[in-house]
């Protein structure tokens, strides 16, 4: 064989090699690409099936009383509760903690207004990229603007009902400013508060106070009960999230 034919070979079998590492890249990116949605189905299954798990109560009555804590953070308890105390941390951006408000948000109001048990509320960012930053940041500095208490419940409310999805930009200055007076805000300075974003850097430094404390461990909704982190099987369940809260007024 002359020189000329075994480089014609060389580049052949060169050629062929290359075709065959890109098809098994081809097919290694493919095994990787089934196995993430393999987890993300598990993951939504499963917090579905959370959802899913125990009926949604019904509101009962009228809310607890909801005051403004310094740090920004929101109590709902009736006057004289003190115990159980139960913590929620959420984020207006964040999907399981829309879920977990269509689960089980109104046991905690019905359970808070009757005395048994005192709930504050953490609004947090735990966004750090591109929309969903922005729409979270503007939705929790949004909330910081309403005083009274009754009028941030149902802007909270609205928050998570118009929550966008993560990929896309929403929280909008109007849409935020309008869902304010759907709620029944009328402090006169609700609007160029949000407007401004006044409690922007506020918001953040909360947040990160939050996450520097350690209390959040895996993400929100993060509910802990008198200290104590509840599993997400119970805080997705309006049965078992009654029956912890009684068991811990104990």
């Amino acid at each position: 064989m002359g020189k000329a034919a075994r480089d014609v070979s060389a580049r052949e079998r060169i050629k062929s090699q290359r075709e065959l590492e890109r098809k098994q890249q081809q097919r290694r990116r493919l095994a990787t690409i089934v196995t993430v949605v393999i987890v993300v189905l598990a993951v939504i299954g499963g917090g579905w099936w959370y959802v899913q798990s125990g009926r949604s109560e019904t509101l009962t009555g009228q809310l607890a009383p909801i005051t403004t804590q310094s740090d920004g953070s929101r109590v709902m308890a009736k006057p004289g509760v003190e115990k159980p105390v139960l913590d929620i941390y959420e984020d207006f951006q964040c999907p399981a903690c829309q879920a977990f408000e269509q689960s089980s948000s109104a046991t905690v109001k019905n359970m808070a207004a009757a005395g048994q048990v005192k709930v504050v509320y953490h609004p947090i960012n735990i966004f750090t990229a591109e929309p969903a930053q922005g729409n979270t940041i503007r939705a929790s500095s949004a909330a910081r603007c309403v005083p009274d208490g009754k009028q941030w419940m149902a802007f909270h409310d609205r928050l998570f009902k118009g929550q966008p999805p993560e990929t896309e930009k929403g929280f909008a200055i109007d849409d935020l400013v309008k869902w304010g007076k759907e709620a029944g805000v009328t402090d006169p300075g609700f609007e160029s508060c949000v407007r401004s974003q006044k409690n922007a850097q506020a918001q953040a430094a909360y947040s990160k106070k939050v996450f520097d404390s350690g209390v959040i461990t895996q993400g929100t909704p993060t509910l802990r009960l008198n200290g104590t982190e509840i599993d997400n099987k119970v805080a997705f369940s309006p049965a078992s999230l009654r029956k912890a809260i009684l068991d811990a007024a104990k």
